[in-house]
């Protein structure tokens, strides 16, 4: 097969996914909103949104690409094997404990109901009463019904796993086609023969591995931004379709809102970036036709994701709203300034840069790098719990401290080590590369405009993983809190150092042959060994294995015209909506009393003799035997014993620990 083929066939494989789900979320976002998110509707509509942009999206793309079928199925076969990979060690994370059972729980019920939000079923209880309580930890109240707490894009693309009977690997899937988009990006950028190197730089660092195993909404943000970054690319570098690819870029960078609220910030430059190619139109720049559809389809695409977020996550952004509000205001402030900045186009023309800018902006790139880094060395971050989820996220950071032999000071947080993570994960030596790559490319943009494709990707890259390290924003323990890095940080980092490869092969090629191809042999080692070393200790251990099958389990033992009462706290908090959407019964837990971990006795036969007033079979449950004893006969529906995540904090991951999930019952 000849280079220009592969070339095209490497340009499409990895734009197909993020063009995939750029089809795929919108027609499932309308149907959801009209209550129709079912298997036939959504695949006639999905899918063919999906095909007609593949279509559009690959039609004559990047003919510049120039690659050989061995670095094409290089990338295909570290992609696939990602795949397997990670869907033969997935987890499943049911029992709603953090983030993945929440949207685990929002995709199994869009799955089988097709609508939102989620009827609390009071009437099953007699009706309303001040001692239930139907919500729990990842689901809101609203108007007496039930909303899951997160953007609807990631759920409605995990939905698919439901209806294909395999939930849990659907995240290895998506994983792999964030491997390809990794991969082409780098492609695109640093050139074919890099590739397939960003491709497992990429695969094994641990925190890909950790979100490409359970229902994260990283991994879909991921393709959405670096697809559409590729996009971009191929509009800008394209001989023919550059309106239409740019339009589709914009739309896919835009749709990353609809899956994280984040999105907001991570595109951006990708708006500034837009009106700088309207301004060169102004020059007869061919470049510059490409800003008027790449900005329609930005604010088309983050216009469908704020749709979203309002009309079916309106308690997750009231939740969020000091974050969420300036957020807002700084993305109507960088409009307002990339419209005055395109009217004032011929003017800023005629400005020049003085000379040492090239080298100072390159500086201050090193610079903040080594800032972050020495961060640990002259700063704390701590935040005073004021609220009650703070004062939660101290107890908890607590109980970690003193799981790992800390001094106990639940107001750390640890984002002063956030640099430090990105070394654990991707390894000191790709971090030096990404800077020094960075630092070079800023000097040459800053001087004569060149490279200028690597200008949006630069500008989203150094934005995100800036205001990402500075903070993160996320309970501190690890591997959890590296989920933060995923989205962009770490495939950003990976992009820069395959470029500092490149680089340092340009640097290399008048040098003698041999030292030149150990030279490189060795740096490739140095980017690909030591996330692979630190990714060991928990690659192959999958952690909450067995949990689905001790739900069926315990849906199996609960009588069809139960009406369940959950009178224990963690329970309630790990099963009130596992027990609604997975077992079909109706669901409450009982509220508690301060500084009680069960409820009153006497509310509880209360609540039961509304229940069968309603004519249903009242059933309690709790974590231990003693806790519904009192009820009637006690049986045990759940034992599982199984693995969880490790919580450390001032080094990375390298094990896990035990987890025991009881649950007893006792039908009244």
């Amino acid at each position: 097969m000849d280079v220009d083929r592969c070339g095209r066939g490497l340009a499409a494989i990895t734009v197909l996914p993020a063009l995939a789900v750029a089809g795929w979320l919108p027609a499932g976002l309308l149907l959801l909103m009209l209550g129709r998110f079912e298997p036939v509707p959504v695949a006639l509509l999905g899918v063919a949104a999906a095909v007609v942009l593949g279509v559009l999206g690959t039609r004559g793309a990047a003919t510049a690409l120039r690659a050989t079928s061995r670095q094409v199925l290089g990338v295909v076969a570290v992609a696939v094997a990602s795949g397997v990979f990670n869907a033969v060690m997935h987890s499943e994370q049911v029992a709603v404990r953090r983030d993945p059972a929440t949207y685990a729980q929002y995709a199994a019920w869009i799955a089988g109901h097709g609508s939102l939000p989620i009827p609390a079923q009071a009437e099953a209880f007699g009706g309303p009463d001040p001692w239930l309580n139907f919500v729990s930890i990842g689901f809101y109240d609203v108007h007496g019904s039930v909303l899951p707490q997160f953007m609807p894009g990631a759920p409605m693309l995990y939905a698919i796993g439901d209806w294909l009977g395999a939930p849990f690997v659907a995240p290895a899937v998506l994983g792999a086609l964030a491997v390809l988009s990794v991969a082409g990006l780098a492609a695109r950028l640093a050139g074919p023969r890099w590739a397939t190197v960003a491709a497992a730089a990429f695969a094994v660092s641990q925190p890909v591995l950790y979100t490409s195993r359970t229902t994260f909404s990283e991994i879909p943000s991921l393709i959405l931004l670096f697809g559409g970054l590729s996009l971009a690319h191929d509009a800008l570098t394209g001989t023919s379709g550059r309106r239409r690819r740019g339009l589709l870029a914009g739309l896919a960078l835009g749709l990353s809102v609809l899956v994280r609220i984040d999105g907001l910030r991570d595109v951006l430059p990708a708006l500034a970036f837009a009106g700088v190619l309207i301004a060169m139109r102004r020059f007869s720049r061919p470049e510059g036709e490409v800003g008027p559809p790449l900005l329609a389809g930005l604010l088309a695409g983050a216009g469908l994701g704020l749709l979203g977020a309002y009309e079916l996550a309106r308690p997750y952004l009231t939740y969020l709203s000091d974050s969420v509000r300036p957020l807002l205001a700084i993305c109507a402030g960088v409009l307002v300034l990339t419209l005055a900045g395109t009217l004032a186009a011929p003017a800023l023309a005629r400005v020049r840069l003085p000379r040492w800018a090239p080298a100072a902006g390159a500086g201050l790139v090193v610079a903040l790098m080594a800032a972050l880094y020495a961060r640990p060395w002259f700063q704390t971050v701590t935040r005073v719990a004021a609220t009650a989820d703070d004062r939660r996220t101290a107890e908890m950071i607590r109980q970690i401290q003193r799981a790992n032999g800390l001094p106990l000071d639940g107001d750390r947080l640890y984002f002063e080590q956030s640099l430090h993570w990105v070394v654990w994960y991707v390894g000191l030596p790709a971090v030096v590369l990404a800077t020094a790559a960075a630092a070079v490319l800023v000097r040459r943009l800053l001087r004569d405009g060149t490279p200028f494709t690597w200008l949006l990707p630069l500008a989203v890259v150094g934005w995100s993983t800036v205001t990402t390290l500075l903070r993160p924003e996320i309970t501190p323990d690890h591997p959890w809190a590296a989920r933060r890095l995923v989205p962009v940080v770490i495939p950003g980092m990976v992009l820069l150092a395959v470029q500092g490869l490149a680089m340092l092969r340009d640097l290399l090629r008048r040098r003698d042959p041999r030292l030149r191809t150990w030279g490189m042999a060795a740096a490739v080692l140095l980017v690909l060994v030591p996330p692979v070393v630190t990714s060991i200790g928990t690659a192959f251990t999958p952690v909450e294995q067995g949990e689905a099958a001790a739900v069926r389990g315990m849906c199996d033992r609960l009588p069809p015209d139960a009406s369940v009462l959950i009178v224990e706290r963690v329970t309630a908090d790990r099963f009130t909506q596992v027990v609604r959407g997975m077992c079909g019964r109706p669901t409450a837990q009982v509220k508690h009393e301060d500084g009680a971990d069960t409820a009153p006795e006497a509310e509880v036969r209360r609540l039961a003799e509304r229940v069968r007033a309603a004519g249903r079979v009242p059933v309690v449950l709790a974590a231990e035997e003693g806790q519904v004893a009192p009820y009637g006969p006690a049986t045990q529906v759940m034992a599982l014993v199984t693995r969880q995540d490790e919580r450390s904090l001032l080094e990375a991951p390298d094990g896990t620990w035990s987890l025991r999930m009881n649950v007893w019952m006792a039908a009244l």
